[in-house]
């Protein structure tokens, strides 16, 4: 049983989280935000959903690319920063390394290790992507197809798809992915705004790191980043106030009902400074952030825990507003009802942090996973 103040979806409450595996019942009265936040001053934990991250490439120098048991050595430092499910990342590269990497990542997310966040899955970032927008990706692009994706399927299970809509048959893709159940997310891409409002129509529903590798807001020309601006309900957002302007944050939040926070961290995540790895990559963390020799951003090094606090002391949400872009929307965008929120039962995958937002412990589907207190207070 945890006791403190909860987050419910229906706002906090002072009192009980009972749990094994699933939530059983939550018991208490109901409080406002303001007054649990005063509550948790005096020395009352915060109770809130374990985080849900859709776009991890490694962590605790460990990348997903790798063979082995790097994905659940990834899953594990995750989980001690508050991530209670995750989706590992692929990076752009030759088919047969992206077929060893599922390969490798298929025990991982079949049986959940001890101690690890749940690997739900795999978010496929790359090769349908556009080579004048690569970001750190290695240049291995092409064009896909849903015979493609189904065979990789068939090694690992894809729950999202991030592609660039302006390739050739890639509109008709969209649709064809839809159809056959697939997550499709905009990204790496050089579209057009209306290239852009086309993949949405076919289907899209999301937009991969927004405003990181594609096409630019121009008030003439507004890109993919204006398409995601003016019509998406859904987008992934890095919030490490790096790869993203608080200021240009703050715009997507008003303009994006259902932003969401993702890591899309590197090994690096959870290390010191120095080199680590990124699929064919090289590359050097420094000064809180990652990049290549020629210093292009090359993922972060951002856990979920830092994501929430980012939101809320430097971009001033209310905590049941970023919990919620930590947890819930992720989980809404692969259909997941039962995780990102708690709720009766839903999964018991929690998290408790003290009033800093500090974190003080994990459960990951009811395991208790040893935290530490992580991070300065707000």
């Amino acid at each position: 049983m945890l006791e403190g103040l909860v987050l419910t979806p229906a706002g906090f409450v002072h009192g009980t989280l009972e749990h094994d595996t699933r939530i059983r019942r939550i018991q208490g009265k109901p409080v406002d935000e303001p007054e649990a936040r005063r509550r948790a001053a005096a020395g009352l934990p915060l109770i809130l959903p374990g985080f849900v991250d859709l776009h991890v490439h490694g962590g605790g120098g460990h990348d997903t690319m790798a063979a082995g048991d790097a994905l659940a050595q990834i899953a594990r430092t995750h989980a001690r920063h508050g991530t209670t499910a995750l989706l590992a990342t692929t990076m752009t590269a030759p088919l047969a390394e992206i077929e060893a990497a599922l390969a490798a990542a298929a025990p991982c997310i079949a049986t959940r290790p001890a101690h690890a966040a749940r690997v739900l899955g795999v978010h496929l970032e790359g090769p349908f992507i556009n080579r004048e927008k690569l970001g750190a990706q290695p240049d291995f692009t092409a064009a896909g197809t849903l015979e493609q994706v189904r065979a990789l399927d068939r090694i690992a299970p894809i729950r999202l798809v991030t592609l660039a809509p302006e390739l050739p048959g890639h509109i008709e893709l969209i649709v064809a992915l839809r159809a056959a159940g697939f997550v499709v997310q905009l990204g790496h891409s050089a579209a057009s705004y209306e290239q852009g409002v086309a993949a949405l129509a076919a289907g899209a529903s999301g937009f991969t790191h927004l405003f990181n590798a594609m096409s630019a807001l121009h008030h003439r020309a507004p890109g993919l980043a204006g398409a995601a601006l003016a019509h998406a309900v859904r987008a992934e957002v890095i919030p490490d106030l790096l790869h993203v302007h608080p200021g240009a944050l703050r715009a997507a939040l008003r303009a994006i009902p259902e932003l969401y926070c993702v890591t899309d961290s590197t090994a690096a995540a959870g290390m010191p400074d120095g080199e680590y790895r990124l699929g064919r990559h090289v590359v050097h963390k420094c000064l809180g952030g990652v990049r290549l020799a020629d210093g292009t951003l090359a993922g972060s090094t951002l856990t979920m825990d830092q994501a929430l606090r980012n939101l809320v002391f430097e971009v001033g949400l209310p905590l049941a507003d970023a919990a919620r872009r930590c947890s819930t929307i992720a989980a809404d965008h692969l259909g997941l009802p039962d995780r990102g929120r708690l709720v009766e039962g839903a999964w018991a995958d929690v998290v408790r942090l003290d009033a800093g937002l500090r974190l003080e412990g994990t459960w990951v589907e009811g395991e208790r996973v040893d935290g530490e207190h992580i991070g300065p207070a707000g």
